[in-house]
This record gives C-alpha cells, structure tokens and sequence, in this order.
C-alpha cells in the first residue's frame, strides 16, 4: 500500500477515524491558534482544523504530529518499509545474509527517484505573502512565521536532485523590515545543508533559487526533519516514507517544485542581502532574538483548490516537535552505530532543549596495561559525536562504557546521570572545548554561534557513594541559600540574581566554591548546581534539565569547590559547581499571553469545539 499523495487525503482519513476536530468559530492566527494547538497536545488531543481564521481565506491545521500513534497511523503504509531500508543502511550484512526479509528494498529504490511532471495541483492558483495565515505563536516575536516549512534547495554547482537539501528552516513572512509581499526572512543555523547551497551561490556572486514548500504528502514534512546521512538527498528519502514517487514540476526556469503541496513560495536569496530577523520562541523554551539572516525576494506564491495551511508551535518542551524527535529516534536508532564508530546508543535530551544536552553508550574495549580501567576509546567516540552531523551542536556530552554496566539506558535520564555521578573522576573525567560553534538558539555562550562544549566520561567501577542527606552545618556565603538535596549525588542552590556581563566569571561563584572547598560531608555531592530558584529547579526531572542546561555554558559557568588546573586539565575538586541562573545576556523565556489563554478556556466548556479535551 502506498502512503497519502496530499494533505487533504490525509485530513479526510483522520476524520473519519475520530482523530481530527473541526473548530469553526472564528480563530485568530496571532497568539490564538498557537495557544488552541498548545493546549490541545498537552491533552493528548486530536489533530486541529480550523475552518474560519482571521484574516486569510485558508484554513489551518494544527497538531498534527501530536501524539505517537497518530504519526504511526499517518505512515502506517510504508513504515515497514522504512524500517527495512533503514536496517539495510545500518548493517548491510542483514540485507546479503536474508533477502528474503527485505522484499520491499526494491520498490523502495523506486519510489525514491522524484518523478518530473509538467503540471500539478499547486500551480492552479496564485496568491500573495500577506494573504496567508499569518501565525504568531508568542506575545513578543517579531512578525508572523511559518512553522512547518519545507524548504528546497539544489546545488549551485551541481543542480539537481541529488544533491538537493531540503530543510525545515524556520520563515518570517511579516514584520521587522521586510518588504510586505515582496520579502521574507530565511533563518537556517548552522551545519544545515542549504548553508553549502548558499555559500557556493555566495562564492560565484549568484543569488540562490530556493522554494519554500507547505503541505502537500505528509512524507515530506517528516523528511524535512530527518536527520538523514550525508549524501542523503530528503527528497529522495520522502518518496520512500510516502510510498509513491514525490512529483516535481520541472518550470521553464528555476527550481522544480512539490506539485502536491498545498503552497509553494518561489524566490531568491538575494546575494550579500540580510535583514534583522526574529525575536522568535523556539524550542529551548526562549525568545531567540532579532539577528542578521538572508533574505528570500518573492518571486510568486502558489496554491492549490482547498489549500490547508499545516503549522505547529515550539516552546519549551514537550510540543509537537518532542513526538517527531522520539518518532525519528526510533527510526534512526539503526543507523547510529554505522555514523559513529563505536558508539551503541544515544539520546538528544528534550527536556533539556535536544542541543544542550546529549547522553551516550560507547565501546571501551581497549585494554591499558594498568589494572584501572578508566575513559579511552570512549573520549575517541565522543570527539566524533561532537564533531559531525546535528549531534556536533551537542553542549554538554555525557559518555558511559557498555562494558561496565549492559542494562544501562540512555533512555532513563535518572539512573544514568547517577551512574556518571558515581563513576566519574573529577579530577581526570571532565573535558572542554572552548570557543567553538553552538547551536544559534543556545545564548549561553560567550557570543552568537559560539560558545563551549564539555564530555563527562565514566569508565570502570563506582568511585564514590552518592549522598541522599544534605550535609550537616553547610556553610554558604552570603546571598546562597535554600539548599535542596534533587536526586543522589545532586545538591541545588539558590544563588543571588546575576549581574555581570557575558563572557566573564562571577566573583560570587567563584567566593562558593572557596567556601565549599573544605564543607565536610560533601564527598557524597560531586554536583551542585546554583539557580534562581531552588524550589522550581528540584520540583521536578524536567524544569531540573531545563534549568541547568539551557542556562549554563560549560567553560564559562563551571566552577569547582576547590577547583585546580593540572598539566592544563581542570578539576573542579571536590564537587562540580554548575551556575545554572538566568545570566544578564540571555533570552527571556517564554511566557503564556492571560488573555489569550482565557479565550482558549471557552473552547473546552461545555459546549464548546473542545469540550472534554482541555
């Protein structure tokens, strides 16, 4: 069986299985509908059509992606079949040794081949920028954005589909000093594929041709976001998880297009133009702030009949974004010990914000000739996650032996920040990369794009026994108090507000970690972590990841009690101190309009469209 050729099959089989509720009171694309469609996925709700929005004559359609059964029923058709391609690509022998297993391999190659058409559905109608749902997901971002798009690409030096990109980069349709209708704004981060389209169009001093897709099969939102291998055209990988050969139009000129999508924006990226983009809530939980991006000249926007305008929201997680990433994780669970040598497993933290925090299983097979095993091979494969694919925008890289321990599970945040807190040497087992490149939404660091990485590795039997009790008499400076034992071996303090300027230490952390150096009972405790407020950061596993992993920079925010350097390594002694407090150069988080939420509150009263739901 093959999977949906456009969204509106897709649509119409949710319907009909009870999955999708049509809302058709009036909604209002700035802040409403992104707070209908918050509120709905918190409820483990259904999929949202909203049939009368202000403002634009398109519906819209939210929560999409919302809970896992609902993506597994999207691509039920072809998931098996995905699942034998991505085995085959993991470990080749499966598909040599058994082909009887893989029946499907081939009519997989097939459907991966785009297939050139002369027409399609999307180029019935034309329209313009401002015409269409115009969504603002928070109170302070900068103009209206498209949430869901996909955005194609090919090589300037070498056109076509293999070596296409296609990017779910986020588009700012309205507001700061874009053109109305003429202009949009491109913001892709760094280590994106379309960033080599465009410094190769840069260097030649062309402008980049550049489609932005919305709608259309659903394969091909999904592939937008794949993590997928090098060399591996998303294109080519969404008519396998569609079950049918994606259709591109071919125009006499420019960039072929998704001829099923329910929008295409054709433009340009004009060269060596940019506007300031943003602000933007992201996923971090954060307003991403007004920067310098590219800008696409829009060249015509297109439509289909009964065009639906699919979005989401990001926030701090979990959002729709959490299903796809655990969706993907399954999916690509394969492939990562054939990407990073030996490495078994790995899991981008949500909670965390995915990019400040990853955990993984490596090999540590080498033998030393000492009777102390200790982190070798696993430091080796942990400059390799660092170093390649979307898992090099990782802060923090926490690295176990799967020798020592084979029920470990990355899975299972709890037990395995434990087993590294037991094991971990403090005085050898902490390494740091300072000034390097981050992830563009991460302004923990000493400026935009840059900023620290740290591993935490931990290799042979238990170093110490983690602490369940507070110590006795603990001594803190002035302005630090309501300590709070989190978890085993986990100490968090309040700290005072942060005051000092970015890239710099603070006098304050620096003064705690003095007056820790000779606490006694403190050898249970190896971290500690400073926040704002205490009470919010230990009420629970996820504002304790958010917390200290979106507010801290590793080499500018750790400190030690009693910390020393040796041979350059630093050791922060006797405990790590984390300061996890808001800093004066960081984002604001994102915050909820009351206004707002009161309408959303009449939607579920008895009565209402989501009466029962919310």
């Amino acid at each position: 069986m093959r999977g949906y050729a456009n969204l509106r099959q897709c649509v119409e089989d949710l319907r009909a299985r009870g999955d999708l509720i049509q809302i058709d009171s009036e909604v209002d694309p700035v802040l409403e509908a992104g707070a209908v469609q918050r509120r709905v996925f918190a409820a483990n709700g259904p999929a949202l059509l909203f049939k009368n929005v202000r403002g634009t004559p398109f519906p819209m359609l939210g929560n999409l992606f919302g809970t896992k059964s609902r993506v597994r029923f999207i691509f039920r058709h072809t998931l098996r079949t995905l699942e034998e391609v991505l085995a085959v690509r993991g470990d080749l022998r499966c598909f040599f040794l058994r082909p009887s297993n893989f029946v499907r391999i081939p009519l997989a190659a097939y459907n991966s081949l785009p297939r050139l058409v002369r027409k399609g559905p999307v180029r019935e109608f034309r329209t313009k920028i401002s015409s269409l749902p115009g969504l603002v997901s928070w109170p302070d971002d900068g103009g209206a954005y498209i949430t869901l798009p996909q955005v194609y690409s090919e090589d300037p030096g070498s056109p076509g589909f293999k070596a296409s990109n296609m990017g779910m980069y986020r588009v700012q349709m309205s507001g700061n000093d874009y053109l109305p209708d003429r202009e949009v704004g491109l913001h892709y981060q760094i280590h994106r594929g379309i960033g080599v389209h465009h410094a190769n169009s840069l260097a030649r001093g062309r402008d980049l041709a550049v489609n932005i897709f919305v709608g259309g099969p659903p394969a091909m939102t999904l592939a937008a976001v794949m993590p997928l291998p090098e060399g591996v055209p998303e294109i080519m990988f969404a008519g396998v998880l569609a079950g049918r050969r994606i259709k591109m139009i071919r125009p006499d000129s420019g960039l072929p297009f998704s001829a099923e999508a329910d929008f295409c924006i054709r433009g340009r990226l004009v060269s060596g133009k940019n506007k300031p983009e943003g602000p933007f809530g992201d996923h971090l939980g954060y307003y991403s702030l007004r920067h310098d991006f590219p800008v696409l000249q829009v060249e015509e926007v297109l439509h289909r009949r009964g065009a639906i305008w699919p979005f989401t929201t990001v926030g701090r997680p979990p959002q729709e974004d959490t299903v796809l990433g655990d969706f993907i994780h399954e999916l690509t669970a394969p492939l990562v010990s054939e990407v990073f040598s030996g490495v078994r497993e790995v899991h981008a933290v949500d909670a965390a914000g995915v990019h400040p925090l990853l955990l993984a299983i490596g090999r540590e097979s080498y033998v030393p000739f000492s009777t102390e095993r200790q982190p070798q091979e696993i430091l080796t494969s942990a400059m390799s996650l660092l170093g390649q694919t979307q898992t090099s925008l990782s802060k923090y890289l926490l690295i176990a032996a799967a020798e020592d321990d084979p029920g470990l599970n990355v899975r299972n945040i709890p037990a395995f920040l434990k087993y590294i807190l037991e094991r971990m040497d403090l005085g050898r087992d902490i390494h740091f990369i300072t000034r390097t490149t981050m992830d563009t939404l991460d302004y923990s660091g000493i400026s935009l794009n840059q900023g620290s990485k740290a591993v935490w590795a931990a290799a042979g039997g238990k170093k110490r026994r983690l602490g369940l009790d507070l110590p006795r008499d603990l001594r803190l400076p002035s302005g630090f108090g309501g300590a709070v034992c989190f978890a085993p071996g986990i100490m968090v303090l309040q700290g005072p507000e942060h005051t000092r300027t970015r890239d710099s230490a603070s006098p304050e952390m620096d003064k705690l970690g003095r007056a820790l150096a000779d606490q006694p009972g403190l050898e249970g405790f190896p971290l500690i972590v400073v926040a704002d407020d205490s009470g919010f950061c230990s009420a629970n596993w996820d504002n304790f990841l958010w917390t200290v992993f979106t507010r801290s920079d590793p080499a500018t925010d750790s400190y030690g009690a009693g910390e020393f350097m040796h041979c350059k390594h630093w050791s922060p002694g006797r405990a790590l101190i984390i300061d996890a407090r808001l800093k004066t150069y960081h984002a604001p988080p994102l915050q909820d309009d009351p206004q707002v939420e009161k309408k959303v509150d009449l939607l579920g009263e008895k009565g209402g469209p989501l009466h029962g739901i919310i």
